[in-house]
C-alpha cells in the first residue's frame, strides 16, 4: 500500500507546486496563466479510443545504467564541471544522430550564463512533431545535491527512449527528445528566475513557425521514484492527459497515474503559453510529504528501473496513438 496522503481535490487545486522551486504559490502578476492552447483534432481524437497496436518496450535496466552514469557525475547545476562533463556525455551518446546544440546566454541573478538545450530529431513518415522533454541540470544552490530523480531521471530516460527512435524513418510524426537546461533557479524561484531553456526555447519556436508543428510537448520530470505516483497536472492540456491516461490504462499501469491532480510551474509552462498542447508527468510526491525532494536524499536508492519502464513505456503508447 502508498504511504502517500492524498489530498481533497479542491484544496490540491488551490495549491500551485513549482516543480523544482521553494518558492510559495505565486500571485499572478508574477505567473500568469497560461492560455489554454486549442486541441488540435489528432489529439482529441486520440482521447476518444486508439486502435490496438504495440509500442516498443522501454528496457528499464538500461535506462536505470544512465541515470547511474549521470549521477555519478555529481552535482551538475548550469556552469560546473559536472554539468559540463554531462554535455560531454549526452554528445557522446547522442553522436550520429541529428542533433542541434542551442546555445544561448541567459541574463540571471548570479550574472550572464551560457546555456545550452540539446535537441535530437527522428524523422517520422507523417507531418507534425511530438517532443519529449526533460531538464538535465541540477540545483545551483546545494552542494551535495546530485539529483537522482529531480533531473537524473528524465535525462536517462530520454537516453533511453532514443534507442527506439532511431534507425530510420519511424510511423507517424517525427519525435524529438529535448534535453532542457537551466530549469532550476539560480536564486529563488520566479518568473525570471527559473525555466531558462524552456522559456528560451519556446519564444525562438514560437518566432520560427516551429509551435505550429508540435501535436504535442511531453515533459518528463521526478519520474523514477520507486513509489511511482503520476500527478494530474492542471496546468497541461486534459485531452493529451486523457490520452496518457488511456495508454497507461492498456498497458495496466493505471494505478500509477493521475490519482491526485495538483498544478505545476514547469517547464511545459512556456509551450503552452505559445499555444502547444503540453502534459507534464511528474510525481510530485517523492518521499512521504515530499521529504526527499530538494535535499541530499535525492540518491540512486530511491529511484526504480521499474519506475523508469512503466513511464517510458506509456510515453511510447501515448506516442503511438498520438501518431495514428
Amino acid at each position: 500500500m502508498s504511504g502517500r496522503l492524498l489530498l481533497p481535490a479542491i484544496l490540491v487545486l488551490a495549491l500551485a507546486a513549482p516543480a523544482c522551486s521553494q518558492a510559495p504559490t505565486a500571485s499572478p502578476e508574477k505567473k500568469p496563466e497560461a492560455k489554454s492552447p486549442a486541441v488540435p483534432a489528432p489529439v482529441a481524437a486520440a482521447a476518444r479510443g486508439a486502435e490496438q497496436g504495440t509500442a516498443p518496450r522501454i528496457n528499464g535496466a538500461r535506462a536505470m545504467q544512465y541515470v547511474r552514469e549521470v549521477v555519478g557525475m555529481g552535482p551538475r547545476p548550469v556552469g560546473s564541471p559536472g554539468h559540463r562533463k554531462l554535455e560531454a556525455y549526452l554528445r557522446a551518446r547522442l553522436k550520429g544522430d541529428n542533433v542541434e546544440v542551442d546555445e544561448f546566454v541567459a541574463t540571471t541573478p548570479v550574472g550572464k550564463l551560457t546555456m545550452r538545450n540539446y535537441i535530437a530529431r527522428y524523422p517520422g513518415t507523417k507531418d507534425g512533431v511530438i517532443v519529449i522533454a526533460a531538464h538535465y541540470d541540477t540545483l545551483y544552490s546545494m552542494k551535495d545535491f546530485v539529483g537522482a530523480n529531480d533531473a537524473g531521471s528524465g535525462t536517462g530516460l530520454l537516453l533511453e527512449l532514443a534507442h527506439h527512435l532511431r534507425g530510420g524513418k519511424r510511423e507517424g510524426p517525427s519525435v524529438w527528445l529535448v534535453w532542457l537546461d537551466g530549469e532550476e533557479a539560480l536564486q529563488k524561484w520566479s518568473a525570471t528566475d527559473s525555466l531558462y531553456g524552456s522559456r528560451h526555447l519556446a519564444e525562438k519556436w514560437q518566432k520560427d513557425g516551429t509551435t505550429k508543428k508540435i501535436k504535442a510537448f511531453l515533459l518528463l520530470d521526478l519520474v523514477g521514484d520507486a513509489d511511482l505516483n503520476i500527478d494530474r497536472d492542471s496546468n497541461s492540456t486534459p485531452a493529451l492527459l486523457d490520452v496518457i491516461q488511456q495508454a497507461a490504462t492498456r498497458l495496466g499501469h493505471q494505478s500509477h497515474f493521475f490519482r491526485r491532480e495538483i498544478a505545476v510551474e514547469d517547464d511545459h509552462r512556456p509551450f503552452a503559453a505559445a499555444g502547444v498542447p503540453v502534459a507534464d508527468l511528474i510525481d510530485f510526491d517523492y518521499g512521504y510529504g515530499n521529504a526527499f525532494w530538494h535535499t541530499p536524499e535525492d540518491t540512486l536508492d530511491k529511484v526504480s528501473p521499474r519506475s523508469l519502464e512503466i513511464v517510458g513505456n506509456v510515453v511510447l503508447e501515448s506516442v503511438r496513438v498520438l501518431g495514428q
